[in-house]
């Protein structure tokens, strides 16, 4: 889960992007549109940061500190829980697919997807709402 603080710091990423944007081209025009638009490619970059930094880190805990193993057996137990409280009945030659590591994969990736698409998300808003604090009401050239 993201702490305050991270969800502080992925919200204001966009405002001090936009900030250092409009400190080096001061003429440029900005509003909400800009704005926007600016923090969806600060949200890609968080999103791609995030993503190396947790592959890293996973890669790391598995090959090299072998920490995985309570993780895997955790996300198993999970599975077979949900299977057995599903409401309707699994068919047998999905159970086999539902224990392999290649589903657990899958399922690794579209959470990643997931809060990837949340923080582009947070990270447009958060563009949207510098544009619209930094809107000048008249054009200067």
């Amino acid at each position: 889960m993201l702490s305050t603080l991270s969800l502080m710091w992925f919200m204001s990423a966009s405002l001090i992007t936009l900030g250092i944007y409009q400190k080096r081209l001061p003429a440029a025009w900005m509003d909400v549109r800009v704005g926007a638009r600016i923090g969806v490619v600060v949200g890609i970059c968080l999103a791609l940061g995030l993503g190396v930094v947790l592959a890293a880190a996973g890669l790391v805990a598995r090959f090299r500190l072998h920490a995985m193993g309570t993780f895997d057996s955790d996300m198993a137990t999970r599975i077979q829980d949900a299977i057995r409280n599903s409401a309707t009945p699994v068919p047998a030659d999905m159970l086999g697919l539902l224990a392999s590591p290649e589903f657990r994969a899958g399922m690794m990736v579209a959470g990643f997807a997931f809060l990837s698409l949340a923080l582009l998300i947070l990270s447009a808003v958060g563009g949207a709402f510098a544009g619209l604090l930094r809107t000048r009401r008249s054009r200067t050239v």
